[in-house]
């Protein structure tokens, strides 16, 4: 005689093992894959079609001469490289200045400041910066006939620029400053700083280590909107890649000019980018 008990006879109530339904398709992780292979599938077709389609004899003719290429240096770098960095450093310059004060205009108990910096916010943030430079060049002489902006064309650049940089600054500079614990500014009260000194000693420099990676990026953002100085009018010397590399284009009647400006931007843009990421990721890493 056995000693093993009878399996139980399923109650009415229980559900039937033989008629319970078994889980069919694919699983999330199975989807996924598919999904993938299919986008890198469409990726390499695309690619081929590309490959097989282009007249690469025709694109090497518009985009590769390598002797219009080389007309083009030493001067698009001691010349519209140069020129560009400088319209660039300039306009971040007085947009980091302008920008810090409407954020401390922000965060002022007076009214009057908070409103005033709020609206300059809003209105220079909605319009395009194209626009801003045709004011700095066209309307304002217009109005106001022998008015001279210090520093030529190379002050219109910086102010165009900056009004527009500004207006991202000062709500980076803003969030950086609110970053900055309470406890901080009451410490160094307690200490005997005055508000001013506490603000400029303390918080300040404490904002500026969250807030670096953003202005990074914003100085990239005003490297390539420096390429807007050709509506402003300017001389042969006054030139930056976009201008130097669409005369020249129009000049020899080739796209290779164009193509070497566009390197050029790569050439800081790419480590400026790279620069940002290694800075988001170490603050990332402090975080935690």
């Amino acid at each position: 005689m056995s000693d093993t008990a009878p399996a139980p006879e399923p109650g009415p109530g229980s559900p039937d093992p033989a008629a319970t339904p078994r889980r069919k398709g694919l699983t999330r992780r199975q989807k996924r894959g598919v999904s993938r292979g299919v986008q890198y599938a469409v990726f390499v077709a695309a690619v081929i079609a590309f490959a097989v389609s282009a007249d690469w004899g025709r694109l090497q003719n518009q985009f590769a001469q390598a002797d219009i290429a080389e007309q083009m240096f030493p001067d698009v770098i001691t010349l519209a490289l140069k020129n560009t960095v400088l319209y660039t450093v300039s306009g971040f310059l007085v947009g980091l200045g302008l920008g810090m004060v409407i954020a401390l205009m922000r965060l002022s108990s007076v009214g009057p400041y908070r409103w005033l910096a709020g609206i300059y916010i809003e209105i220079f943030r909605g319009l395009p910066a194209l626009l801003i430079f045709i004011f700095i060049g066209v309307a304002v002489p217009l109005a106001f006939p022998g008015t001279e902006i210090i520093g030529g064309t190379y002050g219109k650049v910086a102010l165009a620029l900056g009004l527009v940089a500004a207006a991202y600054m000062a709500e980076t500079i803003r969030a950086g400053i609110q970053a900055v614990p309470k406890g901080q500014m009451e410490a160094a009260r307690s200490l005997g700083f005055s508000p001013a000194r506490a603000m400029v000693s303390i918080i300040i420099p404490q904002a500026f280590r969250v807030i670096l990676p953003p202005l990074t990026n914003e100085l990239v953002l005003l490297f390539k909107d420096s390429s807007l100085v050709l509506f402003l009018g300017v001389t042969l010397e006054e030139r930056e890649l976009s201008k130097y590399g669409r005369d020249l284009a129009s000049t020899t009647a080739n796209s290779t000019p164009i193509l070497v400006a566009g390197l050029c931007y790569l050439l800081v843009t790419i480590p400026l980018g790279f620069v940002v990421r290694r800075m988001e990721a170490k603050a990332q890493e402090a975080v935690k």
